[in-house]
């Protein structure tokens, strides 16, 4: 065999090059010049920190205007199934590692107004009527 059968044609030498340029140029421009950013997006759609930040603010704000039908509207946004299961489940975690006790209130009386408070939060239901 010749020198020249074991060479590779032009063509699939630039074909290999523009692929890897084009594939390093995308990146660049993907990840540096003009990475993706999100803005009004949905709740349901945020990391799990956010989700947390989102539902104290719902517990905060119901517990300063006191419109449960607004912290209702709010709450579907994260869950339409179970719009409490947020709720619960954030104070249950808090309760677990020790979290701040104004939220846990705050997420309880929350709770307890949607009407969906499991037996073990109760204790942290201050100065409202036992259901």
């Amino acid at each position: 065999m010749s020198r020249q059968a074991h060479r590779l044609p032009k063509w699939s030498i630039r074909i290999a090059t523009g692929a890897m340029v084009g594939l390093m140029l995308g990146f660049a421009i993907g990840w540096w010049l003009w990475p993706v950013q999100y803005t009004n997006t949905a709740p349901d759609v945020l990391r799990q920190d956010y989700r947390d930040d989102y539902v104290v603010m719902i517990a905060t704000a119901y517990e300063v205007d006191g419109d449960l039908e607004q912290a209702r509207e709010w709450l579907t946004l994260l869950d339409p199934d179970e719009p409490a299961a947020p709720v619960v489940e954030l104070a249950q975690r808090l309760v677990e590692v020790g979290g701040g006790a104004e939220d846990i209130a705050r997420l309880v009386r929350l709770a307890w107004a949607v009407g969906t408070l499991p037996p073990e939060l109760t204790p942290y239901l201050e100065d409202q009527p036992q259901q």
